[in-house]
């Protein structure tokens, strides 16, 4: 693609976004819209990319419209691991800026991004963070404490890119960087006054134990109002947890990945918006792959419309995830979808298989004051399945722990079908601050009915290397 003809593409997709958050665009649009970016995209990915080449031989990608994509084939991770650049859509100097995946779960997959990529991912999180910041702040730019990695990782650009262009002043103050460290961290924090923190889930949790060991109190020393995370699923009930320790509003912020970068986008509601205009989004069944539609609770599958470096044709994300239509007030545009956890994360208990969000949502339903657990999974004595939850808890907040005992142990019979036993533990396994590097169930869940589990295996080198609260 010629220099005015990438240029004419990214005007068209700018132009498009600027009427899609007008509320401008009419169904029959929406119909044109997909089909056409996805011949394009199809047409890209089998010319340019050596992988997509071998994989779409034999179709007639002419014939391929957004309600028959059955025809096409998944893509998988195991293709990404495998594939490395053949999965490019062009030369690596085609690209702007070049990222890998983390590579704690398997081989470092390369994910450079062009610049419609960049331009047109990063449009959704402004307009995402504009509105919440408006809802939050009124006229006020709020300070920003931005804590994920940078390095060969696109959280530090992405969103150092989006809250420059709002006008906002950030610091890239990851807590668990060599360079800053959980006091250095805390200590900017109350400094600079910082309003809003970006971060995962697990370091919500983790900031307020650090606060606590080095004797600043979550709530009085510091003037966070707001967490927006990313990396793992965000419960309402740990939401609400979060608030009970910060005295700040928690809320997903972002869905996306390294490979797929910006697919949804939160609100002021606590909900994540699709970007639609840059994917075709399917819902399959985790086990059989069968599809069952746009809509529904499933594993999601996306197929990327921006015709640059490395878009993925039908790729299961291997997260699984409820899509559904847009019943939100906040203004915000875009099919609604929640993350529920990742495909191998489901977990068997009794007679039942349960999704993270579900087993979180029995656990932190009307608990304040949690600063980790860690569910164990054992048989009891006649063979049945049992739980023994490990809880760290801040009593200020929490209030007696054995009126907390007793309300989880009867949710959990309630909700998952087993008996538990609650354990409160000043000294967590530090594998529970890994969160977001491998996965919700390798973190905080010890399965010792299986005997071996890589994940697990990934979560403990994890936390040798990089967990502190120093």
């Amino acid at each position: 693609m010629n220099t005015h003809e990438a240029r004419a593409s990214l005007g068209e997709f700018q132009s498009f976004n600027e009427r899609y958050y007008s509320g401008e665009v009419p169904d029959e649009e929406w119909k044109r819209w997909n089909a056409e970016r996805l011949t394009t995209v199809l047409r890209h990915v089998t010319k340019n990319s050596p992988f997509y080449g071998r994989h779409l031989q034999g179709i007639d990608i002419e014939r391929v419209t957004p309600d028959d994509m059955g025809v096409l084939p998944f893509t998988t991770k195991a293709d990404l691991r495998r594939e490395l650049h053949d999965m490019l859509s062009g030369d690596i100097r085609d690209a702007l800026i070049y990222y890998e995946t983390t590579g704690t779960t398997g081989p470092a997959t390369p994910c450079p991004r062009g610049p419609k990529d960049i331009a047109c991912s990063n449009v959704h999180l402004e307009k995402s963070l504009r509105s919440l910041f408006t809802h939050y702040f009124g006229d006020r730019k709020p300070v920003i404490g931005l804590m994920g990695p940078s390095e060969l990782y696109s959280f530090g650009d992405t969103f150092g890119d989006v809250v420059t262009r709002i006008g906002a002043c950030h610091a890239k103050i990851w807590p668990e960087s060599q360079r800053v460290g959980y006091r250095k961290a805390l200590e900017l924090m109350r400094d600079l006054e910082i309003d809003v923190i970006m971060c995962s889930p697990a370091a919500c949790a983790n900031l307020a134990k650090a606060a606590v060991h080095n004797g600043f109190d979550p709530r009085k020393d510091f003037k966070v109002k707001l967490f927006l995370v990313l990396g793992e699923i965000c419960t309402p009930e740990f939401s609400a947890n979060v608030k009970s320790i910060w005295g700040a509003d928690a809320l997903p912020t972002l869905y996306g990945t390294q490979e797929l970068m910006v697919v949804a986008t939160g609100c002021s509601r606590g909900r994540m918006h699709l970007s639609r205009p840059n994917y075709l989004v399917e819902v399959v069944d985790p086990d059989t792959g069968e599809s069952l539609g746009q809509e529904g609770t499933g594993e999601l599958v996306l197929t990327m419309l921006v015709d640059d470096i490395k878009p993925l044709v039908r790729y299961r994300t291997n997260d699984l995830a409820t899509v559904g239509p847009n019943t939100c007030d906040c203004g915000l545009p875009g099919p609604e979808i929640q993350v529920i956890g990742r495909v191998p994360d489901r977990i068997a208990l009794g007679e039942g298989k349960f999704r993270p969000a579900e087993i979180e949502a029995a656990l932190l339903d009307g608990v304040g004051g949690c600063l980790g657990y860690q569910v164990v999974i054992g048989k009891d004595a006649d063979g049945g399945d049992e739980v023994t939850v490990h809880l760290e808890m801040l009593e200020e907040i929490s209030g007696p722990t054995e009126v907390i005992a007793e309300g989880m142990i009867q949710r959990i019979r309630e909700r998952l079908g087993v008996p538990a036993k609650v354990v409160v533990d000043p000294d967590l396994d530090p594998i529970t601050q890994t969160g977001a590097y491998v996965s919700w169930k390798a973190a905080r869940v010890k399965d010792t009915r299986v005997e071996y589990d890589p994940d697990v295996e990934t979560a403990k080198r994890v936390a040798e290397r990089y967990v502190h609260t120093s």
